[in-house]
């Protein structure tokens, strides 16, 4: 299993992490983990970002006279330090006692408890219930839910052997927690629709 990224800050509802190296994000969509003590608590990144680490401070350009990019900073070896990658993943699911659930964990995240990037068969074994669109759907976030649920359905769906199987399966539990608005469910299955081929 892949440990990317530190928590470092929770709550009931999501997780914030941020990565032990610059730019090694997850895609928008993946599945992460992290641990509670007993209970394993699972994400669906929605968010990230690359900044400064000091607040209120933005990095200035320091390229005009670089050839690439990778040469800026080599030219600035500072920059690794002066700069973080993080990542804001909404709770999904847990785990206790080897049983898993697609709803909010009875607490938040550690603190500095470890994130990983959860392996295929990890996300095959988590995506084969889709109870989880749920939460995606109905929270607030700061990105669309529509958004969120079709990348994460995009991500998950490179898991499974048959993409186009599970696509459809997906696109019939959306159909049915979505039917009151076409809308909304217009707009994910516009986002999942090319994720197939």
């Amino acid at each position: 299993m892949q440990k990317i990224a530190e928590v470092i800050e929770a709550s009931t509802t999501e997780f914030a992490a941020e990565c032990y190296e610059l730019y090694n994000l997850p895609p928008l969509g993946s599945l992460v983990k992290t641990a509670d003590g007993e209970t394993e608590l699972y994400g669906v990144v929605y968010n990230a970002s690359t900044s400064s680490v000091e607040a209120g401070r933005r990095p200035i350009a320091r390229g005009r006279n670089e050839d690439s990019e990778e040469a800026v900073y080599r030219s600035n070896p500072q920059l690794s330090k002066l700069l973080r990658s993080e990542f804001s993943s909404i709770v999904v699911g847990h785990r206790i006692e080897k049983i898993l659930h697609q709803y909010l964990a009875p607490g938040p995240a550690r603190i500095h408890g470890f994130v990983y990037l959860c392996p295929p068969e990890e996300v095959r074994e988590f995506s084969g219930s889709l109870d989880f669109l749920s939460v995606l759907l109905n929270v607030r976030l700061s990105v669309p839910g529509e958004e969120v649920a079709g990348a994460a359905l995009r991500q998950m769906s490179l898991a499974h052997e048959d993409r186009r199987r599970f696509l459809v399966a997906a696109g019939k539990e959306l159909a049915v927690m979505l039917g009151g608005d076409f809308n909304r469910l217009r707009t994910v299955l516009a986002r999942i629709k090319g994720a197939s081929i």
